[in-house]
């Protein structure tokens, strides 16, 4: 069986909100995680919550202390397939919230 190839810029998803089941926002999607094979980039994970924009802009130290000034600090990694990326405008789980790993430090 030969693996679905599927494309899409990535500019059609960065900052979009991303829904739980129930139609909730969880969060912007602000950072996506992709490993080289071969000739070809393959998703492995995406990550959502203002913390995660941290990671994007490599503003990790001054980023920290911003982002405990004006709330806590979180962040979602979903795996690439638990993201329904087919509607770029409705991303949404496909899992409960609780099956996805959320990332407090």
């Amino acid at each position: 069986m030969k693996a679905q190839v599927h494309e899409i810029n990535l500019e059609q998803l960065i900052g979009r909100h991303v829904l739980a089941r129930n139609g909730h926002s969880i969060g912007r999607l602000e950072e996506v995680v992709a490993e080289q094979q071969g000739r070809s980039l393959v998703v492995r994970e995406y990550r959502v919550g203002r913390f995660a924009v941290l990671d994007r802009l490599s503003a990790w130290t001054i980023g920290r202390m911003i982002v405990d000034v004006f709330g806590g600090r979180s962040e979602y990694r979903i795996p690439w397939n638990k993201l329904d990326i087919g509607d770029p405008a409705q991303l949404r789980l496909t899992c409960p919230v609780e099956e996805i790993a959320h990332k407090v430090e």
